[in-house]
């Protein structure tokens, strides 16, 4: 679709006293970033799955996690109501009508929507500190975890190949510290019982393999619609650091992988980050400049991120500096975190003469929100309130039967729903260990008689002095028989309890 054909997406309608025109979001320049804010039950939901229609229409994918369950109402046509009929014939939109958007639903866990996978390699040091919850002493050993698997060539696909590691550290610890750092068994056996706390919480469903490709989130339709991927996030939500690392580790993959395409008339994709002060919440200094180093330079590379949240200064400031659409919702200024968040909200708007932001936050009604977009050159107009447009799809959840089908007719359902195991780190470790145990338990070599015969002399006369006569040696070899294989079976317990001992979890 060309510049010049590319119709801008409506927002809703200015009721601001002097203005009464329909307020747009410019294809353009939806890479620079937005915030949709407010209170809960004011209306963000719908806004976000206006602007989700908005860009699917123009060919543009979007990716937006699905917290409450509402949001999957994209995938079915709406229905005609005296509310949504008196909206369009306040608004003056002529061309509106129910119509689903092409959806392709995802899940962490698999079950409502198509699995999402990655590699632990992939994941990284830093993002699995986080989702362990490990502190720097311990993210400071996972750090020599990687790059011990990178050095001896082990693919780290699943969480069993990162626990057969740990047991390999566990094993050679002494080695690995003179080498490495120093590693301690206090750190192995913390990082052990994490593992087995976020395994507990279902992560292990999300390492392996067929990983996300980053393509299967850029679709779009043959008749060039953009495919709306929505993550179910009902129960990721209420593990936070599991839903923040997943969306910061598929925003960073975005932010590695892309290449710079500069400004164009579109983008290539919106991620949207819904309950965004999650991704903020006791994030070390390292991780929240990583994040705004991604945020300020993502745009050039045609994604757009829009975070939504209750309050506008659960952004940071360098960050919401960075975000040139607004969208906010009604805030109740019951208490002086709410007054406080109504300053800041009213401060981020271009002032217009005509309207008093502080006082109309509180003013707002559901569907009503204090709206300015970047214009022509990139300048933000004047903050309008605004009567936001109703979305065409349902503006609720759907049914599991109504799921299946959309799921059913996906283009990437035979892809990702097998899931592969391929040779990797536990099963060479594995292997290894084999070795060592059939090795250790291998019986020596036997001597032939008439070697023994033909040594005679004086070699003969040392070894009986030595060694005693051949009865006597006899009972010494199978003596010397019985501690090798004593020896190999000690050796192979503990190289299976180096391995299997991490299932457990070590003492601290």
């Amino acid at each position: 679709m060309d510049q010049a054909q590319l119709p801008p997406i409506l927002v809703g309608k200015a009721v601001t006293t002097e203005t009464s025109g329909l307020v747009h979001l410019l294809p353009r320049y939806a890479n620079r970033h937005g915030l949709v804010a407010g209170a809960t039950g004011t209306g963000k939901t719908v806004t976000l799955m206006t602007l989700a229609e908005g860009f699917s229409r123009i060919g543009v994918p979007v990716f937006l996690a699905d917290v409450k369950g509402d949001v999957a109402g994209l995938a079915v046509p709406g229905t005609m109501n005296d509310r949504i009929a008196q909206r369009i014939e306040q608004m003056g939109i002529g061309d509106y009508r129910n119509e689903a958007a092409p959806v392709v639903f995802w899940d962490l866990w698999g079950k409502a929507g198509h699995p999402v996978r990655t590699t632990v390699s992939e994941i990284g040091p830093v993002l699995l500190s986080r989702m362990l919850e490990l502190n720097d002493t311990q993210s400071g050993v996972l750090d020599i975890l990687f790059k011990l698997a990178d050095d001896r060539g082990l693919l780290l696909l699943d969480l069993h190949d990162f626990r057969a590691l740990l047991g390999l550290v566990a094993d050679e610890r002494k080695d690995i510290s003179t080498s490495y750092g120093l590693v301690s068994t206090q750190s192995i056996g913390a990082i052990q019982r994490s593992l087995l706390r976020l395994e507990a919480e279902g992560a292990e469903m999300f390492f392996g393999e067929p990983a996300l490709q980053l393509s299967d989130l850029m679709r779009t339709t043959t008749d060039g619609h953009g495919v709306i991927n929505i993550l179910s996030a009902d129960q990721l939500i209420l593990k936070p650091k599991l839903y923040s690392s997943f969306l910061l580790w598929l925003l960073s993959e975005l932010f590695e992988t892309l290449p710079e395409v500069g400004d164009m008339d579109k983008p290539k994709l919106v991620f949207v980050f819904d309950e965004a002060h999650l991704l903020f919440d006791d994030a070390p200094p390292a991780l929240q400049q990583r994040i705004e180093q991604v945020v300020r330079i993502i745009r050039s590379k045609g994604v757009g991120v829009y975070f939504c949240s209750q309050f506008p200064d659960d952004v940071p400031d360098q960050i919401l500096g960075q975000l040139g659409n607004r969208f906010q919702h009604a805030l109740r200024a019951f208490t002086p975190r709410d007054q406080k968040a109504v300053r800041t909200a009213a401060e981020t708007f271009v002032p217009n003469p005509g309207l008093d932001v502080a006082a109309t936050i509180g003013q707002l009604g559901v569907g009503e929100a204090l709206v300015s977009t970047l214009q022509d050159k990139g300048v933000p107009m004047p903050v309008e309130r605004t009567l936001i447009a109703p979305p065409r799809c349902r503006m609720g959840a759907i049914t599991d039967a109504e799921r299946a089908q959309v799921r059913a007719s996906s283009p990437v359902g035979t892809h990702y729903d097998t899931r592969i195991d391929r040779d990797s780190a536990s099963e060479i470790l594995a292997r290894k260990a084999e070795q060592k145990t059939e090795q250790a338990q291998a019986p020596p070599a036997i001597t032939c008689e008439h070697d023994d015969a033909e040594e005679g002399g004086f070699g003969q006369s040392i070894k009986d002095a030595v060694f005693g006569t051949k009865r006597r040696q006899g009972m010494v070899e199978s003596m010397a028989k019985q501690t090798a294989r004593t020896m190999g079976s000690q050796i192979g317990r503990q190289i299976l309890r180096g391995i299997m001992g991490s299932v457990f979890g070590g003492k601290r």
